[in-house]
């Protein structure tokens, strides 16, 4: 088996930062797995089904992404899958110094390498946050994430 790589994240919900992420990863790697974390630290809007609902159908015309779940250390879940080099997207500095913590933390636990990748230019500025905000207030999201997922978003905050 070629070379695979690991997207982790909470993606939610997922956004055109998420998927330009994937796509690029996947031309560079043989199998993307986009691994959707179940219980992080924080409130989430979707559940873990969702999720991979969601991002399933954001990919389903990219035959090298495979979408799944995990729960506990993202390192676990790399040794399980036979996985040693994880993909993460850095938007801004801030975003640089925190993935550097856990990256750093991932090789000490583990091994595992970590590859940073620069969203497009034209998608750098959205983060799942900022998608919440505007569906919250039924906003334009039509630049910001995949038809299916504002569905969803529409449907969560009972916009038309």
């Amino acid at each position: 088996m070629g070379k695979r790589v690991v997207y982790p994240g909470t993606f939610d919900p997922p956004h055109f930062g998420h998927l330009d992420i994937v796509k690029r990863s996947a031309n560079i790697f043989d199998e993307v797995v986009v691994a959707i974390a179940k219980k992080p630290r924080r409130y989430l809007l979707f559940t873990i089904e969702e999720r991979i609902e969601m991002f399933k159908e954001m990919t389903r015309d990219i035959p090298n992404v495979k979408v799944t779940s995990f729960d506990g250390l993202l390192v676990e879940f790399m040794k399980r899958e036979g996985i040693s080099v994880i993909v993460r997207g850095v938007r801004l500095f801030t975003d640089f110094e925190y993935e550097l913590q856990i990256a750093l933390t991932n090789y000490k636990l583990a091994k595992a390498e970590t590859v940073f990748m620069m969203p497009s230019q034209e998608f750098i500025h959205i983060s799942s946050t900022i998608v919440r905000d505007v569906a919250s207030y039924c906003g334009n999201l039509k630049d910001l994430v995949h038809p299916f997922v504002e569905k969803k978003l529409k449907e969560k905050f009972g916009c038309s």
